[in-house]
């Protein structure tokens, strides 16, 4: 079967199961991302090992299956941008700055701890106690819409805060490789260039979204371009996404919530919002969720990786509730939204995997604990999402409310 033909039955394959797992989970009562991924997990080298049956002979596949998960991803961020009031996320700004960044020392401080722990050299240490420090804002983006909660308080800060979270942690894996692995010339002189790289792309790209992107969408909605609008947007967010990685020094992530959160100024948001959704939530966020799952081979983990996987969970949840109730009750929250705060600031993704895949790529760590980080990964993504919506839901409603999107 020619190449381009295994992808296309592989899409197939995908998006049937995407839906039909978060359909079941919806029946459920739990979110549809939590069916998604527990779907991925079933066809991915844990269960099924499906992209390795005689039909799936492109060797590329699996590489191609990423890069169309990560669309997914930069989607996701940009539609929860598109769904933020700037002036909500700006309010936020001190309870997400400490919430997100008390956070993120505190999972890198006990992970260092717990790695020592189990006889990792201190280099290793460091690197594992990176690894596991950021949060994932897609998981927690999605569950929030889902329950139709990504505007409130809560809401806003967790957004906020896990952008700080995933900055540092860029720029803590940065400063691993300059000073530890030689991968930048003049050590912590490189690394300032990086922090001034950040700083100079969030002035140069806020500036551009905040005073040009929303008259832009004005003038392109009504020059005779077919779907022009559709078209503007979403190569706005591929080029804020490659800029924040190639200029800024920051996580692609990062540009595509940017993009969103800039749009969402737009007095055509909502046409804006209805293009991209159908691209995100019928192809590309399927893909995404799929992926997290496939990227997973539970049989790899070991009885010391088992036990590491557990510190690695313990050391997540004390971390980020810690963080989130010190960040949530210095921005006026009570108890309970600081509560909500912390858990959604537990779960893993994108970043976690990237930071392991230099890792591995680097001899840092070995198969072992790169299996253990993803499946820390699906771990959290699982958990996380049912105890949100509980903890979001004061009447303990029987099921989620789907996206209109999805």
């Amino acid at each position: 079967m020619l190449p381009f033909l295994q992808i296309t039955i592989a899409i197939v394959i995908i998006i049937i199961a995407a839906k039909a797992g978060g359909y079941l989970s919806y029946r459920l009562g739990q979110p549809a991302v939590v069916g998604e991924v527990l779907a991925g997990l079933l066809l991915g080298p844990s269960v099924l090992n499906v992209f390795h049956w005689p039909v799936f002979t492109d060797t590329h596949l699996s590489e191609t299956i990423t890069h169309l998960a990560e669309l997914g991803v930069l989607l996701l961020l940009f539609i929860a941008g598109l769904g933020l009031h700037l002036s909500s996320l700006v309010k936020s700004g001190k309870s997400a700055v400490l919430t997100g960044s008390l956070g993120f020392v505190l999972s890198l401080g006990f992970g260092y701890i717990l790695a020592k722990a189990f006889s990792f050299e201190s280099q290793q240490a460091l690197f594992i106690g990176i690894m596991i420090a950021p949060t994932s804002i897609g998981i927690s983006a999605q569950t929030l819409m889902e329950l139709k909660v990504l505007r409130s308080k809560v809401g806003t800060t967790l957004l906020g805060a896990a952008a700080i979270d995933d900055t540092l942690g860029v720029l803590a894996i940065s400063l691993f490789l300059a000073l530890f692995l030689g991968e930048t010339s003049g050590g912590l002189q490189s690394v300032l260039v990086i922090m001034l790289r950040m700083i100079l792309y969030l002035i140069a790209f806020s500036t551009i979204g905040f005073l040009i992107l929303p008259k832009l969408t004005t003038i392109i909605e009504r020059l005779p371009i077919s779907q022009g609008l559709v078209a503007f947007t979403f190569t706005t967010m591929l080029f804020y996404a490659w800029s924040a990685e190639v200029m800024g020094n920051m996580a692609a992530i990062i540009g595509a919530f940017l993009a969103g959160l800039f749009l969402a100024r737009s007095s055509l948001r909502d046409k804006i919002e209805h293009g991209l959704s159908a691209i995100a939530y019928g192809v590309f966020v399927p893909i995404f969720f799929i992926n997290v799952g496939l990227a997973a081979n539970v049989r790899q983990i070991s009885t010391s990786g088992l036990l590491l996987l557990v510190g690695m969970l313990i050391v997540i949840l004390i971390s980020k509730l810690i963080g989130a109730g010190l960040g949530g009750r210095y921005g006026g929250m009570t108890s309970r939204e600081s509560t909500q705060l912390g858990f959604g600031m537990i779960p893993r993704g994108e970043v976690v995997l990237i930071i392991a895949t230099v890792g591995i790529t680097e001899g840092v760590i070995g198969e072992d604990i790169y299996s253990t980080a993803v499946v820390l990964v699906i771990l959290t993504t699982l958990m996380i999402p049912p105890i949100l919506r509980s903890l979001f839901s004061p009447t303990q409603q029987s099921k989620p409310q789907l996206t209109t999107e999805r």
